[in-house]
């Protein structure tokens, strides 16, 4: 397995995505005012879902350290620090640091940045053995379409300019600033690429493992759209059902595949 001390910094990441993400998921209003960027009160929310989601991906990673089962979630939350850092560095010009919240978050990603080299230096010294089997078809289409769907979401959200289709309220009920659309972007490219080790190893265990640290995400997000469903106007947008069918579908395939074979743990 890895060292010591990338198990520590992933027990620090766990608690500090813990600690920013309750504080906006409880109080969505403060956290708009006091965030490192403006955002509505439901973004707040969300991105409080994002960073629970993300505590709890850190957690099951140090809790379960072993890199047979947790190499997937150590590359999402990789990517995810490093996407989410870039994104801050592209929009420093519009940074707003004069809070303890802004710092809090700021400090997250760079123990995010941090941990993620380190695990990598540990990677490429130790050697973790991984296991690799045949793909079954099945789970390979289903990890592929995942991938390319998800993946897609990622780079429009990274990509797109201002204006286009689905981000005037088509989707997310709210009209998303640059900024924010950006970071959405680095939240669901980090969320497609990490599977793609999934599908080099297909190791079932693993994948389990990788479908029970997802499931925070899952969660605190649907349940952050949920606190604001007066937001949504779901008659005359229908496309606004997308964003709950999106994250119901699949978490339905998730916990279906964890209730036949398990959470992949010890």
């Amino acid at each position: 397995m890895l060292s010591t001390a990338s198990r520590s910094l992933t027990w620090a990441l766990a608690a500090l995505f813990a600690v920013t993400g309750a504080v906006m998921f409880v109080a969505p209003t403060w956290a708009s005012a006091n965030f490192a960027w403006n955002v509505s009160p439901m973004v707040a929310m969300t991105i409080g879902g994002w960073c629970l989601g993300n505590g709890w991906a850190a957690f099951v990673v140090a809790r379960r350290w072993r890199f047979s089962l947790v190499a997937s979630g150590l590359l999402y939350l990789a990517l995810f620090g490093l996407i989410e850092t870039g994104v801050l560095i592209a929009f420093a010009d519009r940074l707003k640091l004069g809070t303890w919240l802004a710092w809090l978050y700021v400090a997250t990603l760079s123990v995010a940045v941090l941990a993620a080299a380190v695990w990598a230096i540990d990677v490429a010294w130790l050697r973790p053995p991984l296991p690799r089997q045949p793909v079954r078809v099945l789970d390979a289409a289903l990890g592929v379409l995942f991938v390319l769907f998800v993946g897609f979401l990622g780079l429009y959200g990274l990509l797109a300019p201002e204006g286009s289709r689905g981000l005037g309220g088509g989707i997310f009920p709210e009209v998303l600033t640059p900024f924010t659309l950006r970071a959405f972007g680095g939240l669901y490219l980090s969320i497609a690429l990490a599977p793609l080790l999934l599908l080099v190893v297909n190791d079932r265990r693993m994948a389990l493992n990788h479908m029970v640290l997802s499931w925070g995400l899952i969660l605190f997000i649907t349940a952050a759209a949920l606190a604001f469903l007066a937001v949504f106007d779901l008659d005359a947008r229908p496309g606004q059902w997308l964003y709950f069918a999106a994250y119901g579908l699949v978490g339905a395939v998730t916990l279906g595949y964890m209730v036949r074979h398990g959470t992949g743990g010890e």
